[in-house]
């Protein structure tokens, strides 16, 4: 980055003070560099906190980033070594906050970034852009607008405000919102704090993923303890292969269990599952709602519903990034290089590159998106693959390029490829080395690199042979609630 010498001493600005961006802070530390972190909740890990209720599938030790860990131990901190991964609120307690309290000097809370720039400079000036330092606008809870200046900019503000609407073309359905006040996030707090909205109601779940899965079973946990609790699913794709996943040939037991568990539901009717529903309209009724859907059959509506858990995903806010110069990838708008890398066209088992500043990197010099908000609109990233990115990010920025370039990744298996409608794993096909199995579908060049001797090729199921995404599944995407049920800390309920 071409910077003037005053501008060296402007602190590196990281936005997002969750799990990503305070390995960011720990790199940061480690390096020497000044920075700041800017958080709009009000305490670390904010967003966590909001399904600080939920139980991850990722182990502590795919949690914890190193550099922290080491910076850490002085204080007599350490890594949990319990083998049952953390729930949000855990995640929160035993490792944000005091990682948090570490680099507390340079944590600015309830400092909400709206804008990022270059100062004096609108997105179109070139000559001597690189040489002008970051503007970096903020409102604080009071609603006070600052603006502070850096010499590199930190993107790690993740994609939890940002969900995904349910309209099958990723529009809003017709009626959507209205009909707000029969939405729910993706994880409810189904067994605790939100159990007397739902219990002994009709909810829709929404959504083929994780989260999805998650909620679907606490909700058949409390149908068996109240009844009149009814429980339907809907997917656009033709089969929920991709979430009931490998079974006991997952690495990851709890991942493993999640879709055992769900594929019983489903097989005994407890939970009513709807495929191939790309919802078109919302239509409230009084204290109910419908929601209306085009399938192979023609129009579906499901009717008498109380909730419907939008479980659909997320995308990146890019707004705030109006006035920086960024290269996207069309379809993901993650960063250009790194989409093919992470398409879920194209990767099943192949997949997950080791990847760093290179990819990352933006025609803006000096500004990197990491964490979740990389991976755009793909649904598939995990913190291990975030620690390592901040790594190599904030090595580039020390000037420290070998150790930079110099970036590794590895990932648990899943036990599969891929699967076919019936759950049976196809093997080959894709990045397997096969072909796709998809007619017309050509995996480019692109979409592969090759990987560190020993290395081996991860990836998880997908549903279709040689297709789905890489085996980086989000920490948010998870599997059981605490047999508890508490609400755990930082407003779970809001």
């Amino acid at each position: 980055m071409s910077t003037t010498a005053a501008d060296q001493d402007l602190p590196v600005v990281v936005i997002g003070a969750g799990p990503i961006g305070l390995a960011a802070a720990a790199h940061l530390t480690d390096r020497g560099l000044p920075f700041v972190v800017l958080e709009a909740g009000d305490d670390v890990g904010a967003a966590v906190s909001q399904w600080g209720h939920i139980r991850t599938f990722t182990p502590w030790r795919y949690i914890v980033d190193a550099t922290a860990e080491a910076l850490l131990a002085p204080t007599g901190w350490a890594r949990p070594t319990t083998p049952v991964p953390p729930t949000g609120a855990e995640l929160v307690e035993h490792y944000l906050r005091p990682l948090g309290a570490l680099v507390g000097a340079h944590v600015r809370l309830g400092e909400r970034v709206v804008a990022v720039s270059r100062a004096g400079m609108d997105k179109m000036r070139s000559v001597g852009r690189s040489e002008r330092p970051f503007l970096v606008r903020t409102r604080r809870d009071d609603g006070a607008v600052t603006e502070l200046r850096a010499r590199a900019v930190i993107d790690a503000s993740g994609t939890w405000s940002r969900p995904n609407p349910l309209g099958g073309a990723g529009l809003p359905a017709i009626g959507e919102e209205q009909a707000g006040r029969f939405l729910v996030g993706p994880l409810p707090d189904v067994l605790g704090c939100d159990r007397g909205r739902f219990a002994g109601r009709r909810t829709l779940v929404v959504g083929a993923g994780h989260s999805a899965a998650n909620t679907l079973l606490n909700l058949a946990r409390l149908a068996a303890e109240v009844p009149g609790t009814e429980i339907l699913w809907a997917i656009r794709g033709a089969s929920p292969a991709s979430v009931y996943g490998g079974a006991e040939a997952d690495a990851l037991a709890a991942r493993g269990k999640l879709g055992s568990d769900l594929r019983a539901l489903v097989d005994s009717g407890i939970v009513r599952l709807v495929t191939g529903f790309a919802i078109t309209a919302l239509e409230p009724a009084g204290e109910v709602v419908a929601v209306v859907g085009e399938t192979a059959d023609g129009e579906v509506r499901l009717d008498g519903l109380h909730h419907v858990a939008a479980a659909t995903g997320f995308r990146p806010d890019l707004s705030m990034l109006s006035e920086v110069r960024l290269e996207l990838d069309p379809g993901l708008e993650a960063p250009r290089a790194l989409g093919p890398l992470i398409d879920p066209a194209f990767h099943s088992c192949g997949t997950v590159p080791p990847h760093g500043h290179r990819d990352l990197a933006h025609p803006e010099e000096g500004f990197y998106v990491v964490g979740m908000k990389s991976y755009g609109r793909a649904p598939t990233f995990l913190i291990t693959t975030g620690n390592e990115q901040v790594r190599s990010v904030v090595a580039a920025l020390a000037g420290d390029r070998a150790a930079a370039d110099e970036v590794q990744l590895v990932l648990p298996e899943t036990g599969v490829c891929s699967v076919d409608a019936a759950g049976r794993d196809t093997g080959a096909g894709g990045c397997c080395g096969g072909p796709t199995g998809v007619e017309g579908l050509e995996v480019p060049a692109a979409a592969h690199r090759a990987r560190p001797d020993g290395v081996a090729a991860r990836g998880f199921a997908t549903g279709v042979a040689g297709g789905g995404a890489v085996a980086l599944l989000a920490l948010a995407d998870v599997t059981a609630t605490d047999d508890a049920g508490s609400c755990g800390s930082g407003g779970c309920c809001s």
